[in-house]
């Protein structure tokens, strides 16, 4: 197993300041201050007042990049210009990052990772949600945009099984993000481009490797998908990530992954696989000026869909359409619509009825909701 890199020590003490501001992400150019998140805002600011340098200089960026990538993770940043990784400070606190050329100026992106895995509920999903981690196979995704939380929703999963049952379960992610110790499973974490190729191989390769539950960090191409598929289809519970918006536009993702001669198989595969599709969006709340606000500036909106008989012969027969009526009307199976989750939260006043709107799929559908919301 690869050993963590020595952090520079400049860059160790500009995380370490991240995390006495209890900063979300860092980000570090040559020629700039030093930039923070904090509760959602993105803020210019120093280091310690012992700090007497302001700005970053493009000689300490380069010498960040030598202390954090090995000799060929710095190559292929200087040929691609870009890297994605992780890394752990002092032992404790766990950030991913990115690092990129601007100019030909070696850049980075932090974030910070949560020390302890939340649970769904605290992710703002519904604990219930976890009956899916006793399941022996098929596949379950994780969907929405970049920054959505969807690594934390799949590694509360993880952590669960991990904790819960005895079983060998593979990750295969670029970077590793949330760091799993074997408990009652064996959890063996495998890093695209360090410790493997590409995602495809390490799906092939981990259906060799006796696995019972795997996880696919990003489902990024037609071969990965369809590995995937076939691995859930074989006796595997597959978790895997897709950059979607609804469950409708995750299905249509899967299913066009396989050539259009193919479609028709593709959709009965998919339709007898797929097991429950989480879709998440991260959506700015509204803040009260009557609270000293520490609360959470995002919270999250969701859309749930488990495959039923129903919603199987949909998707085999792919009359999509019907997918958000189906879902609107299984509600005492756990599933909920977009809309539905979005008018629960402005009725809440988590969030402005202009959010809410932005992201509806029907601002009719959205409206009524909301005063069912009320009348319950």
């Amino acid at each position: 197993m690869n050993s963590e890199p020595i952090i520079d020590d400049f860059l160790a003490r500009i995380l370490e300041h991240a995390i006495e501001l209890n900063a979300s992400d860092v980000h570090i150019a040559p020629g700039e201050q030093i930039y923070f998140r904090i509760q959602g805002e993105l803020v210019r600011g120093n280091l310690p007042s012992t700090e007497t340098q302001a700005l970053i200089t493009a000689a300490q960026t380069i010498e960040f990049a030598k202390s954090l990538l090995d000799s060929k993770s710095f190559e292929q940043l200087q040929q691609h210009g870009s890297f994605d990784g992780a890394m752990t400070l002092n032992g404790e606190f766990r950030f991913r990052f990115n690092a990129f050329l601007r100019g030909g100026e070696t850049c980075f992106s932090f974030r910070r990772l949560e020390n302890v895995i939340p649970s769904l509920n605290e992710l703002g999903l519904s604990n219930r949600l976890y009956d899916i981690c006793n399941r022996k196979d098929g596949l379950v995704l994780v969907a929405g945009p970049t920054g959505s939380g969807k690594s934390t929703t799949l590694a509360s999963f993880i952590h669960r099984i991990n904790t819960d049952r005895s079983c060998h379960i593979i990750t295969i992610e670029d970077p590793v993000e949330y760091l799993h110790k074997s408990k009652n499973s064996l959890v063996s974490q495998r890093q695209v481009g360090r410790d493997v190729e590409s995602f495809e191989t390490a799906l092939k390769d981990a259906l060799r490797q006796d696995p019972d539950v795997i996880l696919v960090g990003e489902l990024r191409d037609s071969a990965t998908i369809e590995i995937a598929v076939q691995a859930g289809m074989t006796g595997h519970l597959v978790f895997g990530s897709v950059h979607a918006g609804d469950c409708k536009s995750v299905i249509e993702r899967i299913v066009g992954s396989y050539s259009s001669d193919e479609q028709e198989l593709g959709q009965r595969m998919v339709a007898n696989v797929l097991k429950t599709v989480i879709v998440q969006h991260l959506l700015p709340s509204i803040t009260n000026p009557n609270v000293n606000d520490d609360s959470p500036k995002r919270v999250l909106a969701s859309e749930v869909m488990h495959v039923n008989s129903a919603i199987a012969n949909l998707v085999a027969t792919a009359n999509l359409k019907q997918i958000g009526s189906m879902i609107e009307t299984s509600g005492d199976e756990g599933m909920w619509t977009l809309d539905a989750s979005l008018a629960k939260l402005w009725r809440s006043r988590l969030i402005s009825e202009k959010t809410a709107r932005s992201l509806a799929r029907n601002s009719a559908i959205l409206t009524e909701f909301f005063k069912r919301v009320g009348r319950a």
